[in-house]
């Protein structure tokens, strides 16, 4: 039987791990931290419980695929329920606007809002999103490519693409079928998420703003720590778990072929290697030798954002949801500032996540956990982290307090791009490379280094990018790159 190592506990390794244990490789995943979970990790302090990754979980069936490889699934493991509403959008005029449980209920939301034909038009959007989504996720998204020219395997689904304004801006495709620019608003910050301006992100990424607002939020029970430990607790009895332990070296047969890896505990061998690090990480300490691929050399990283975990005593706003995303009266101008120019925006739109509206048991009695992010300029950008410090917590501060959200700090963790550069992300920042057209598809860095063969790659950096469900599929996808090099070996 094969031996696969997994470097990185990651949601892209656990993922990764389950494929390649259905496909019937013994599977060891090394991780350098205690606990597995990588960036998706939950912590507890003072009495509080801070999910330090991700806080949006969308399309539990690509959470359920990899557990079924290895015979639980997502409702067994990692029980979760959808979210009414999903977000609660909060503009700069003081009306609000909620994404429901259902297109209906949110289109009636956006009619009250705004009026019936925005309703009406928002309806049509979804079914227009559905066919998008189903386009791009057979053929796009949930597959390997060896090649641009892999583009044209499909030229009717390409060709559907294009007249579907898939390969237009994103603000355009939302544009020329909702006119209320708040409504616009809550269907286009997504693009940040993909590292791009609304208006300069492909229309392709209407399928994150599909994700978000037609198949809706979930909550895992336990919080969004919950699906790193539940995929954890199902892997524990079928893969061999390393913690505490850094892999320091990969080591090669006299042919090159990947023979195993140095850790910080002693030699493991192995017939290949899945690599979830940050990319850029990955090249620097374990493959310095190898020139990195083009978008690693120089790479167009995604702005990255700014978290500050609170435990916080006190009553919460009259309306909040478990997501609120308050908006700032200037949009484009903001945008311009922190993608184009790298400075922080200058009337910022913030998340608020209240993990313990859904999940009290995070938060003592009478208290509640805050994770409250303003997206920013990464490091290399211009901005002095070690001063900007203090003055972002206070400007956060002042935001909370002028939103009626309690202040009352009994705990504290404020990330920024600091950290995440001390954590090994590049950059500083924990989404990535940017998907700009040069880093997306067969153009992002492959999942595989062919000029040591047996080495693999999966996370956010490789395909098919960022972001919770695209980091599952990233797993599977590495898989059965892993399972075409052994059938080749054979």
């Amino acid at each position: 039987m094969s031996h696969v190592v997994i470097i990185g506990s990651g949601l892209a390794g656990l993922s990764a791990a389950c494929h390649l244990l259905g496909a019937g490789h013994r599977v060891s995943i090394v991780e350098r931290d205690h606990q597995l979970g990588g960036r998706a990790r939950r912590v507890s302090q003072d009495g509080f419980t801070f999910d330090l990754g991700p806080t949006v979980m969308t399309m539990p069936e690509l959470l359920d695929e990899p557990l079924r490889a290895i015979g639980s699934s997502q409702q067994r493991a990692v029980p979760m329920r959808r979210l009414d509403p999903g977000y609660r959008g909060r503009f700069a005029d003081g009306s609000e606007l909620l994404i429901r449980d259902s297109t209906p209920r949110t289109a009636a939301e956006i009619a009250a809002l705004a009026g019936s034909a925005e309703g009406e038009a928002f309806s049509e959007l979804a079914q227009f999103l559905h066919r998008l989504n189903t386009i791009e996720l057979l053929n796009f998204i949930d597959r390997n490519f060896d090649s641009p020219l892999d583009l044209l395997r499909n030229p009717v689904a390409v060709a559907r693409l294009v007249s579907m304004g898939a390969f237009g801006s994103l603000q355009r495709m939302i544009d020329k079928r909702i006119s209320d620019p708040r409504v616009r608003r809550m269907l286009t910050f997504q693009a940040l998420y993909a590292g791009l301006r609304p208006d300069k992100a492909l229309g392709v990424y209407g399928v994150i703003t599909y994700m978000d607002t037609v198949r809706g939020v979930y909550l895992p029970e336990g919080g969004m720590g919950a699906v790193a430990a539940g995929l954890a607790a199902e892997l524990a009895d079928k893969a061999t778990i390393i913690t505490d332990t850094t892999v320091t070296e990969l080591l090669r047969r006299s042919d090159g072929v990947i023979a195993g890896v140095n850790t910080t505990g002693g030699t493991i061998a192995a017939d290949a290697v899945v690599i979830t690090t940050d990319l850029p990480e990955a090249y620097r300490r374990l493959l310095p030798e190898l020139q990195p691929p083009r978008a690693v050399r120089r790479p167009v990283y995604s702005p990255s954002a700014v978290v500050w975990h609170l435990g916080v005593r006190g009553e919460l706003p009259q309306r909040a949801a478990h997501h609120n995303i308050h908006f700032g009266e200037q949009w484009a101008e903001s945008f311009e500032a922190l993608v184009d120019r790298g400075v922080c925006m200058p009337d910022p739109s913030r998340l608020v996540t209240v993990s313990s509206l859904g999940e009290p048991g995070l938060a003592p009695d009478g208290a509640h956990t805050l994770y409250v992010l303003e997206p920013v300029p990464g490091t290399g950008r211009g901005v002095d982290w070690t001063r900007e410090r203090g003055p972002i917590r206070e400007r956060l501060a002042e935001f909370l307090a002028a939103n009626d959200y309690p202040t009352d700090i009994v705990t504290e963790r404020l990330v920024t791009p600091t950290e995440w550069e001390a954590e090994g992300l590049a950059g500083g920042t924990p989404f990535g490379l940017a998907h700009v057209f040069s880093q997306t598809g067969p153009f992002r860095p492959s999942n595989l280094e062919p000029r040591v063969p047996g080495v693999f790659f999966a996370g956010s950096s490789t395909v098919p990018g960022v972001g919770v469900p695209m980091v599952l599929i990233s797993g599977k996808l590495v898989s059965h790159r892993v399972d075409r090099w052994f059938g080749r070996r054979r």
